[in-house]
């Protein structure tokens, strides 16, 4: 489960969740991957936004 030099993650999602993310994700022209990717990133972005925030407090 390797592309473009990326390790695979396994993750547990139920059939009708990940049939309807994929549909979501089609909807944003994204694969599941490119929006999870994006969603990581975002949720880390924010993590250090807020850890940067309260050091400077």
């Amino acid at each position: 489960m390797t592309t473009k030099g990326t390790p695979g993650r396994v993750i547990r999602v139920d059939e009708e969740t990940w049939a309807a993310y994929g549909e979501v994700c089609e909807a944003k022209g994204l694969s599941r991957a490119a929006d999870l990717r994006v969603y990581i990133k975002r949720e880390i972005a924010a993590y250090r936004r807020q850890q940067r925030a309260e050091s400077q407090s």
